[in-house]
């Protein structure tokens, strides 16, 4: 989780000294002549203490043999690689300023681009799911201590005594799964409850040091090949579209993968390699091993984005392999997500050239008006009705 908080931005007017094909291609520093002053910044201290500890399960990691690992990536995908993605926080609150949630898009000048379920999909490479099997919340599901049973092996009364409650949600502490994790004896089920640790830590940080009962709803259903894609990129858009409006808070999302997919739209590809078709390419192994500088303040961050052309953007990245795209549902002109606490919409017809397709303005109404949350007497209804679509 990262914070935010409201000040005006004061960045000073910078001279040009090179391209910024060049600067943000090969991560070598350049300065341009286009000040920040239209738009709010918000620029808060390091937060780190905000953010849960990742050492412990790297370490757990780091201990598995090959066999364990392989166990894992064939249930579970390339996550695991997103424990050395190194946070940025300057480039990160840059993002955030040019966040459009009218549009649920970024908007950097006159260029769009937005994170899409067959780009994450294409990140997380998890050969177990099925990209039509969409995760909705049940109205009537399991409860959370059987669904905990079912995930980890463990009894009633073990499972029981160790759910607690943490800020107005139910939550199982990391620390239970920590050493049931190292202690367990099944190895299937020691990497269940390693990926849940993921899940919960990692991809939906909500509860600091603690595991959120939603995630284990969504976390149930995988072993019945749901993607988790489209709720990863629900609480993404939801988190950042309270952020812009609030001026500040926590985003409760996945930064280092947020970020990986904003690098990997400006990753230079100098003669293309055919390796990325192979079923053993992971992009995110190659985006981790690819040095980035991060010594960049976040006001050159903002100058640089707000300089974006598009001539600077890989928009079809190499490693996307052709195939089909969900641009709408039903009667909708574009794509409900339906996440694990709320659900938010997104236009995927809105970049286009993300898809190396023939850029239009598509119809986008009432998108904006679609964003809720999974509280009250109403939300069923829509849940279902997003279902259905």
């Amino acid at each position: 989780m990262l914070i935010f908080g409201d000040t005006r931005c004061g960045a000073p007017t910078y001279r040009d000294s090179g391209s910024l094909s060049e600067y943000i291609r090969t991560y070598v520093f350049v300065r341009f002549s286009s000040p920040c002053s239209h738009r709010e910044m918000y620029s808060p201290e390091p937060n780190s203490h905000n953010q849960n500890n990742l050492q412990e399960i790297k370490e757990i990691w780091a201990q598995w043999d090959d066999e364990i690992k392989l166990l894992f990536y064939c249930h579970y995908g390339d996550l695991p690689y997103l424990l050395d993605v190194k946070i940025d926080e300057r480039l990160f609150r840059a993002l955030v300023q040019y966040w459009n949630s009218a549009y649920s898009c970024f908007t950097f000048g006159k260029v769009d681009l937005v994170p899409t379920i067959e780009e994450y999909t294409a990140l997380i490479r998890c050969p177990k799911i099925q990209v039509d099997r969409i995760y909705s919340k049940a109205a009537n599901g399991l409860a959370f201590s059987k669904r905990l049973m079912n995930i980890t092996g463990m009894s009633e009364q073990w499972v029981t005594a160790r759910i607690k409650q943490k800020g107005g949600c139910r939550c199982i502490p990391w620390r239970n799964l920590r050493d049931l994790i190292l202690a367990h004896p099944d190895t299937k089920k020691k990497v269940d409850v390693f990926a849940l640790s993921i899940y919960g830590l990692l991809i939906f940080p909500k509860a600091l040091g603690h595991i959120d009962e939603a995630v284990s709803n969504l976390f149930d259903r995988l072993s019945k090949r749901t993607t988790p894609v489209p709720a990863i990129l629900a609480e993404t858009f939801r988190s950042l579209n309270a952020c812009r409006r609030a001026g500040e808070g926590r985003f409760i999302g996945c930064v280092q993968l947020l970020l990986s997919w904003f690098h990997s739209h400006f990753w230079k590809v100098k003669k293309f390699s055919y390796r990325v078709f192979s079923e053993n390419y992971s992009l995110l192994k190659e985006l981790v091993a690819t040095l980035k500088r991060d010594d960049i303040t976040e006001e050159n961050w903002m100058t640089i984005l707000q300089n974006l052309q598009e001539e600077n953007i890989e928009w079809r990245a190499p490693w996307i392999v052709p195939d089909e795209i969900l641009y709408r549902c039903g009667d909708f002109n574009w794509v409900p997500l339906l996440g694990i606490w709320g659900a938010v919409g997104y236009a995927p017809l809105l970049v286009l050239r993300q898809y190396r397709s023939r850029q239009f303005t598509p119809p986008t109404y009432g998108l904006a008006q679609c964003e809720f949350v999974f509280t009250g007497n109403n939300y069923k209804k829509r849940v279902r009705e997003i279902s259905n679509a």
